[in-house]
């Protein structure tokens, strides 16, 4: 079955914090208290064209939060339904936040997360990813993330 990526529109915001908050829940043991996606306005986020979706046979299974800062992209926040973690989503998510970073012409994408989300730093490190600090910020100890993005990529696809 064929899964499509999509701008997020008003309709889609419970989904979307349904997916999130079911997607992170898992680390709220871990960490002592909800992972900051768990707390975002995800209906600003979706009003600001910040948020993505990913559908497959009318059924929303991923999220990707994602905007062009300076030369860069950033991403907030990837979230699979967790009964749909394994199958790749979130690798076809984060390469359509590649796409759109090669299609504005952006250097690198950056990111981070929960220093005690060891599965998302393995996931991240796979992808082409390198650690370029941490430090607690908002009261979460994050690791900071960043990968160049390939220039020839939006050529090629052409």
């Amino acid at each position: 079955m064929s899964r499509t990526v999509r701008l997020a529109d008003s309709g889609d915001v419970p989904e979307v914090t349904g997916c999130v908050r079911a997607a992170y829940a898992k680390y709220v043991g871990r960490i002592g208290k909800e992972p900051a996606p768990m707390r975002e306005d995800h209906a600003a986020a979706v009003e600001a064209g910040e948020t993505y979706v990913m559908v497959e046979a009318g059924e929303l299974v991923g999220t990707i939060e994602a905007r062009a800062e300076g030369g860069h992209l950033f991403i907030r926040s990837v979230a699979v339904r967790p009964e749909r973690q394994g199958e790749g989503i979130g690798k076809e998510l984060m390469a359509f936040a590649d796409g759109m970073a090669a299609g504005a012409e952006l250097s690198e994408i950056r990111l981070y997360t929960n220093e005690k989300m060891w599965e998302n730093l393995a996931f991240y490190e796979r992808l082409g990813f390198e650690e370029t600090h941490r430090k607690l910020d908002e009261g979460y100890r994050r690791v900071y993330l960043r990968k160049r993005v390939d220039p020839l990529r939006k050529k090629r696809r052409v």
